[in-house]
This record gives structure tokens, sequence and C-alpha cells, in this order.
């Protein structure tokens, strides 16, 4: 019996750093940077606006700003990272998982927002607070403007990476800039819970309405907070994808030839990049280089090694 091995990039010769050093990372680390600098001026705004009108809900909302821009920030510096070490030979397969590293601090940042908002909320319940309504409505309005301008901002990304079904993992997805999605889309739905829970105060004196709306939207932000630690954390650790969708294009670009596929590994290296360990039995095995140019057509399979050997007689 006699074994082969080789590994390389596909295509070949081209290195790691192609991988995440693309324009659209670039684009999405300028957006993150603006979206931070909206952020932080409507945060100060929400919170001594939210303090001096009485208003939880509004309290709740600048002070859950501040931490979503201090996550925002970990996300934009998360690129700025990657993107300066992209060439580092110490990251083995590049630097791609980083987005999926700040993602997660950011999950876990955003599930810490929520238990705060919940806590706070139901002090406030227990023990309510005079509201000035309409001056506590217009600076609810001014924030949802601004969460809405940050979310049209970082759309397009968002709405790509999920244009796939829902079951399938999230292959193309950056998580980085996902999770600086979910964190602005949590500050719009705090803002509309306060602006809904003002109105109703306002309208029929229900103290109690602002509060409750804390908890509500505390309820919602925790769930998109597991969503985002699932996912990520199923990168970090290498999980194999629901879908499965790279080692089933795999399997089908080797079914033309008379192999035995005795071994394969398959886990996600960046947004849209996966590598790839593969371990074949042929009667007549071939050169290693020629079931790599069988598996170059795979968009997402950016690094493959292959072990071949000949079958048992």
């Amino acid at each position: 019996m006699s074994d082969s091995a080789a590994g390389a990039a596909i295509p070949s010769g081209a290195g790691h750093d192609h991988v995440f050093l693309g324009g659209g990372h670039a684009r999405n680390e300028r957006k993150v940077w603006l979206v931070i600098a909206l952020t932080t001026a409507m945060m100060g705004v929400e919170i001594v606006g939210g303090t001096i009108f009485g208003s939880m809900a509004l309290v709740a909302d600048g002070w859950h700003m501040s931490t979503h821009a201090a996550a925002m920030l970990v996300s934009a510096l998360a690129y700025l990272y990657a993107r300066r070490h992209a060439r580092d030979p110490r990251f083995t397969f590049g630097t791609g998982k980083l987005g999926d590293l700040a993602g997660f601090a950011s999950a876990i940042g955003l599930a810490l927002v929520a238990l705060l908002i919940g806590w706070e909320s139901a002090m406030r319940l227990v023990d309510p607070v005079p509201i000035s309504f309409g001056q506590a409505i217009v600076v609810a309005v001014v924030g949802l403007a601004v969460n809405l301008i940050s979310a049209w901002l970082l759309r397009d990304d968002h709405h790509h990476h999920h244009g796939h079904d829902h079951h399938q993992d999230h292959h193309g997805q950056d998580n980085n800039l996902r999770a600086a999605y979910l964190h602005v889309m949590a500050d719009a739905l705090t803002s509309v819970l306060a602006i809904v829970a003002l109105i109703f105060g306002w309208l029929n004196g229900w103290a109690w309405a602002d509060p409750l709306m804390g908890i509500v939207g505390a309820l919602v932000i925790a769930r998109w907070s597991w969503g985002l630690i699932r996912d990520t954390g199923g990168v970090l650790l290498d999980q194999a994808s629901e879908g499965g969708h790279v080692a089933d294009e795999v399997r089908e670009a080797l079914a033309s030839e008379p192999v035995t596929i005795t071994d394969l590994h398959v886990w996600q290296v960046g947004p849209g990049h996966h590598a790839a360990i593969i371990a074949l039995e042929a009667p007549e095995p071939m050169e290693p280089e020629a079931y790599r140019r069988l598996l170059s057509a795979i968009h997402d399979l950016s690094h493959v090694t292959v072990e071949v050997s000949r079958s048992p007689a």
C-alpha cells in the first residue's frame, strides 16, 4: 500500500490574506465606525433626557446604546486587527475567525444588557417614578430615527447573509457585522417599545406600561443574544455546519472518480471560507493534486489537504 498527501490553498498558491482582506470587510469596518459615532451621540441624549423626564424605558434605551457602542467598538477593532495581521504566519488559517470572536463577546454583552434592563424595569414596576411623557416621547423618537439610520447603513450585508434558508449554516455570514446589526436592532426595538409605553402611559395614565415594556424588550434582546452566542460559538469550536453544504459539494465533486472517502473534516475559517481535510482510498490512486483540481470549483473551499492511499487488495 502506498500513501501520499498534499495540502494547498485553492486556488494553488493563493495564500490566506486574500480570504480576509476583501473590500467587503473594509466597507463593513467603515460602516461600523460611522454607526459608533451616531450611537454614542444619541446615547448621551437619551440618558440625560430619560433622567430629566423620569422615563425608565428611555434611560434603559440610553444605557443600552452605551453598551452597544462599546460592543460595536469591539467589532471595529476586530476588523482593524484582522486586517493588520492577515498575513501574520502565526495565524495558520488567517484571521477570519476574529470576527466570530468579537461577535461572541458582543453577544455576551447583549445578554448582560438584557439582564440589566429587566432588573431595573422590575424595580420600577415595584417603585414607580413620575414621568414627563411628552418630552420623553420626543427624545425616544429621535433615538429611533438614529437607530433606523444605523440599521440602514448595515442592511445590505445583513440581508445578503440571511437570504439563505434559516436551517442552513451561516457559511457566508460575517458574524462581526451581524453582531453590530443586532445591537442596532436591539436599540431600535427598545426605542419602539419606549415610544409605545410612553404614549399609552400619557393617554391612560399607565405609569406601569413604561417598565413593563422594558421587561418585554429585555426578553427579546436575550433571545437575539442567545442566537448570536450559538452561531459564533459553533464557528469558534469548529462545529460541523447544519447544512453541511461544503461537505456535500466535496462528495459530489469526487463522485466521478472511483474513490472512497474514508475521512472528511470541513470547518469554517472565515466568512464564506472553509478548510477541509480529506482522506481517500482508490484502487489506482491519482496524485493528490489531481483530486484538488476536482475540488477547485467549490467556491467556499479555500484550503484543502488531501491524503490518498491505495485500496486494500
